[in-house]
């Protein structure tokens, strides 16, 4: 796989909005958020419209942000799901700065 560049492709005006809106409501519905290595991990309870809210956030993310790798994880029996945004060194950094308000 190639080597991509840690940075959102996005112009300054685009990125604002994307950082209001769709990754900082998402951590706000996260009922856990924890640094792992390379990047973040949400963890959330299994309702609502949360997996769509996850998928869609995902989708739009990984437009800008190629370099993210992105895993879901469906616990079963209702269990939590969680998202893991990571990638190369200094992503850990990066999505941080994403998911503040």
């Amino acid at each position: 796989m190639k080597s991509l560049p840690i940075a959102c492709t996005l112009g300054p005006a685009a990125l604002k909005a994307r950082r209001e809106g769709l990754l900082v409501n998402l951590v706000q519905r996260a009922q856990e958020h924890q640094e792992i290595p390379n990047g973040h991990r949400l963890r959330f309870a299994a309702d609502g419209d949360i997996l769509l809210a996850i998928a869609t956030t995902v989708e739009l993310e990984r437009q800008c942000c190629r370099f993210l790798q992105f895993t879901v994880t469906v616990a079963p029996d209702g269990g939590p799901i969680s998202l893991d945004l990571t990638g190369p060194p200094g992503s850990s950094e990066f999505v941080a700065a994403l998911m503040e308000p």
